[in-house]
């Protein structure tokens, strides 16, 4: 199984190979060299620390939505899933 996890780049490194990426506050290193156009600000999907696709804003909300929903009825706290 695969669990992927919507977050917002914040900073980029310059080499242009890892990012700072924002989970609701929970800010990992990413790898984004597998996407093309990764910008600050933009979302991207990420699994097991590589970005695999970048997505825009509303599809973000509304996974991130999700995440929250499943999180609240499992009892979840996000720092155990990023």
């Amino acid at each position: 199984m695969c669990l992927a996890i919507p977050g917002r780049i914040i900073d980029i490194s310059p080499d242009g190979n890892s990012a700072t990426v924002d989970f609701d506050g929970i800010k990992q290193n990413v790898i984004i060299a597998l996407v093309q156009n990764a910008e600050k600000g933009k979302y991207v999907i990420v699994h097991a620390g590589y970005a695999i696709e970048i997505m825009n804003e509303d599809q973000a909300m509304e996974a991130i939505s999700q995440w929250e929903e499943m999180s609240e009825e499992l009892d979840l706290d996000l720092k155990d899933i990023v």
